[in-house]
């Protein structure tokens, strides 16, 4: 499993481009004080042979003056570099650690613990794909955990490893893990996390960290690196439409005008059409160049040069973008903010916002509610203090252009300076553009599907699960309307109505709502469902239970077949996976 280096003195190009092509996976680690996050990092580090001898020379003197073990290895010390650090036995600021093995090259950040450096662990959160969370097997469930859950949530993260640990001090009790296994499942059920493993651990003796451990013979999962190694983790932010903002106009020399920046999402290619989503100037990209000569095509965190094939207005700041999928560009919005400085937040206090190469002057005209991590309630108020959560209305002085945090992580996120100090006061994700932006007078709004949709961060859609076995086709409708609940998304199941012409009615009304419509549709024929579709905008499932497809008379037109060996709820996740990442 460790990281192997026999293959340096054999063939240095092909360890290097063995080296290149593993895949690399960003994940923390979090969880309230004392649960070991750091002597569970100091060990992969450790068991993956990344500890130089050096390093061990080091680790070893300073475990016998300011180790936490009785003299034996603390391997927290190998991340907890700062001297309150070591003289407290906490971590306080982020440590970030690279290792790599056979499989895999892993960015680890270990954030602390304590309430007051939340601000720390949201900061190491906001590049992460994967969160370790830690629970001492002892205490179990903490409010500082479900905090830290609730962060996580925020900022984007959807694979979650429920690390209970220290198993060793609860004798290994089977019925121990499942407690905190249920209640930790509870909690986190409408979190929206689209997976959550749990691994019984002892990160100090080793158990279950890289090699199944004889202490848990009950427990048949994977190894927490075993997990790490092999969790699937989709880099969807090259799947979305085109972004690049604009940080350096290059012209050096008369015959030369390129716009530098690194690509935020989506790929780009010499011929693609694009526009800038603050005039709304279309060109098409000529050359895509870099120091290295001019690519065929870039994509997401490259940073480039690209030039246009039109001479037209683009400056610092401005976002180059897809046409048919261009960002939103106004001067109110709707966030949320993570307060990270000790002075509090005021409604109507003036800040500067800083989203990639722009910044500009933002007023708080409306904190709306505050939210509770710890029971996920709102509560009212006129002000975020340290580490609290709000949701905003923010007006700024002149539009900026955007996409909803939950579509784009890269383009929906924004840090707010305070103008006098220059401190980093707050941490936003957009939730919305508010309509009454600039030139956007609500009187003259014409409401359709679109606006609706937007309001509700969503593209209204039906979806029409089709099958010749009623009342499964039902339940796998039904299940996917929890999944999408979960997920945040607004659906209605529409199970029950009059008719084949009532149906259509009813479905077309809601989808002009905004919402989602799951149509459960037990038909026999591939024609009856395109007449009773119509021009609703939607996709098909088709069930194919029976194994033959002799429901339609051409069932390849279904956006999605689903085999009749998964279960109701795996169909419902693979539905949202599908259709609604």
């Amino acid at each position: 499993m460790a990281h192997q280096s026999a293959l340096i003195a054999e063939d240095i190009h092909a360890y290097l481009k063995a080296q290149e092509e593993k895949s690399l996976l960003r994940f923390i680690t979090c969880g309230s004080v004392d649960d070991g996050k750091s002597t569970l990092i100091g060990r992969l580090l450790w068991d993956s042979k990344m500890v130089f001898e050096d390093q061990l020379a080091t680790l070893q003197s300073d475990s016998k003056k300011v180790g936490t073990q009785g003299g034996e290895i603390d391997y927290a010390l190998l991340l907890d570099g700062l001297q309150a650090e070591r003289e407290q036995g906490i971590t306080i600021d982020v440590a970030y650690r690279y290792f790599s093995t056979d499989r895999r090259k892993f960015i680890v950040a270990d954030t602390p613990g304590h309430e007051q450096y939340t601000r720390n662990m949201v900061t190491g959160a906001s590049n992460a794909e994967v969160a370790v969370i830690l629970i001492d097997a002892r205490k179990g469930v903490l409010t500082q955990t479900k905090r830290h859950s609730y962060l996580v949530s925020l900022v984007g993260i959807r694979k979650v490893v429920l690390a209970i640990n220290k198993m060793d001090l609860v004798d290994y009790s089977a019925e121990r893990f499942e407690q905190i296994r249920q209640e930790y499942a509870s909690f986190v059920a409408g979190l929206g996390f689209s997976q959550v493993t749990a691994i019984p651990l002892s990160a100090l003796n080793g158990d279950n960290m890289v090699e199944a451990s004889a202490n848990t013979p009950w427990y048949q999962g994977p190894t927490l690196l075993e997990h790490l190694e092999t969790v699937e983790v989709v880099e969807e932010a090259g799947l979305k439409p085109f972004r690049m903002r604009v940080q350096w106009v290059n012209r050096p020399n008369l015959d030369f005008r390129g716009f530098c920046g690194t690509i935020a999402s989506g790929v780009v290619r010499p011929g693609d059409e694009v526009v800038v989503s603050a005039s709304g100037q279309k060109s098409r990209i000529r050359r895509i160049v870099t120091m290295a000569g001019d690519l065929p095509a870039a994509s997401v965190g490259q940073a480039v040069t690209l030039t246009l094939e039109d001479e037209i207005d683009l400056s610092r700041g401005d976002t180059l973008a897809s046409p048919q999928e261009a960002p939103y560009h106004v001067d109110h919005l709707e966030a949320k903010l993570v307060w990270l400085h000790e002075n509090a937040l005021k409604q109507g206090q003036s800040y500067l916002l800083k989203a990639g190469s722009s910044t500009t002057p933002a007023r708080i005209t409306e904190l709306k509610f505050k939210i509770n991590v710890n029971r996920l309630e709102q509560e009212t108020g006129t002000e975020l203090t340290l580490n609290e959560v709000g949701v905003c209305s923010l007006q700024l002085d002149r539009p900026l252009s955007f996409d909803s945090y939950r579509e784009n992580r890269a383009t929906g996120s924004f840090i707010l300076i305070d103008r006098l100090t220059n401190a980093t006061v707050g941490a936003g994700m957009i939730h919305q553009p508010l309509r009454r932006s600039a030139g956007n007078d609500w009187r003259q709004l014409v409401l359709n599907r679109e606006l609706r949709g937007e309001r509700l961060q969503q593209t209204p859609q039906a979806i029409w699960f089709v099958g010749q076995v009623p009342e499964i086709v039902s339940e796998v409708a039904r299940q996917t309307e929890n999944k999408l609940h979960s997920l945040g998304r607004h659906s209605y199941l529409v199970d029950q109505v009059p008719g084949q012409a009532g149906t259509a009615e009813l479905v077309a009304k809601l989808v002009d709502a905004g919402l989602i419509a799951l149509v459960p549709l037990p038909l026999k024929s591939e024609s009856e469902r395109v007449r009773l579709r119509g021009d609703i905008p939607g996709k098909t499932v088709y069930c194919d239970f029976a194994g033959n497809q002799t429901d339609f008379d051409t069932p390849q037109q279904a956006e999605l077949t689903v085999s009749k060996s998964a279960s109701a709820d795996e169909i419902a996740e693979q539905v949202a996976r599908e259709f609604f990442k």
